[in-house]
């Protein structure tokens, strides 16, 4: 697998690099650090450049030996439209482990140029948005004229360094979710409901931006969708008090501050925490009849995940013909996808036994 890898030595970058050089691949390693490449690269073996993503000519000569790349830098708003444009310039497919619905957006709306290419364009290929989007396809199929979607998870325990800037970066800008086909920005907290993760099992939880508002209508065309995260009340209340509080958390100088404890502080969850993690996902689907049907799915802890469902869409995507264009990890792959992942199990509430 001809393999470059972007932001290798970061906290998830990091991890999908090593699962990649267990399963036998030879990644060329990428990111703007040289010194941390170098370790990284050395340790295992591999062959590393290191320069900025500001560097276009850099960034070409790169690309056009490779055919298939993983953005593992974040935040992805400003990492993804200069790798984007240039694999759509070297004819390299583009896979990256965002979250941020701007992004996915974006790569959306590029679709054209991909096909024009003849490239894939596959955003989200970690725990956001790969167990959730492959749960949305999968209810569809089970209810094909479903109007409404929501989806929910818990378990994620610790967050990375980069996951935490990302956050910070959009903390003021509320939640989301998609109204008739369209995404429309919300208040923070903007719903709660509980959600049966298990029988007698359920938890509060809130709607948050989370990838699926924008991906999981692309990969079903359901015109409704909301997304939800299990918290407590008391960050329920803080995310309450985030409303009012968007033009300080917004501020250059609370930013910077913030930035500094996030790094000072966070440094994402320990491999014992990876190991004996998971993480749960819930999913319901209804049409206009009333019609409903529900899914359940435990997967490993998500960065685990994450490492786990970037090498294998990279593998899959490098066996596998994928019609160009952008694409969804469903979309690309199909709903059972996910499960090609070791430890992954998902029910329906209804049957005892897994499907």
């Amino acid at each position: 697998m001809n393999l470059f890898i972007y932001g290798a030595y970061g906290y998830t970058g990091e991890l999908i690099t090593r699962l990649a050089a267990k399963r036998g691949h030879f990644p060329f390693l990428g990111g703007r650090d040289k010194e941390k490449l170098r370790k990284l690269a050395h340790e295992l073996q591999l062959h590393y450049v290191a320069f900025p993503l500001e560097d276009a000519d850099t960034l070409n000569r790169v690309l056009s030996e490779f055919d298939i790349v993983i953005n593992c830098a974040g935040p992805f708003s400003k990492t993804a439209a200069p790798l984007v444009e240039a694999c759509l310039s070297n004819k390299v497919h583009y896979l990256d482990i965002t979250g941020e619905i701007g992004v996915f957006e974006w790569i959306a709306a590029k679709d054209a140029e991909a096909r024009e290419t003849n490239i894939v364009l596959m955003p989200g290929v970690g725990f956001d948005v790969v167990p959730t989007d492959c749960l949305a396809a999968f209810l569809k199929n089970q209810l094909p004229d479903a109007t409404h979607l929501e989806l929910a998870f818990y378990g994620v325990q610790a967050m990375s360094r980069g996951t935490a800037l990302t956050a910070l970066e959009n903390i003021h800008r509320g939640g989301a979710i998609r109204d008739n086909g369209k995404i429309r920005k919300v208040p923070a907290a903007y719903d709660t409901r509980y959600i049966p993760f298990a029988p007698g099992k359920e938890m509060l939880a809130v709607t948050i931006p989370w990838g699926d508002v924008s991906t999981a209508w692309h990969s079903t065309r359901i015109p409704n969708i909301r997304v939800y995260s299990v918290v407590s009340e008391k960050a329920l209340q803080l995310m309450k008090t985030s409303r009012y509080l968007g033009w300080l958390l917004k501020a250059p100088p609370v930013q910077r501050q913030l930035r500094t404890r996030v790094n000072r502080l966070v440094t994402g969850p320990s491999a014992e925490q990876r190991a004996s993690g998971k993480s749960y996902i819930w999913g319901e689907v209804r049409n206009a009849a009333g019609d409903v049907v529900t899914a359940r799915m435990q997967t490993p802890e998500g960065y685990q995940l994450t490492a786990m469902t970037a090498v294998l869409a990279a593998e899959t995507l490098n066996r596998v013909r994928i019609p160009a264009g952008y694409h969804t990890p469903s979309s690309a792959f199909g709903p059972d996808f996910i499960l090609e992942a070791k430890g992954v199990k998902r029910e329906m509430p209804q049957h005892s036994e897994a499907v």
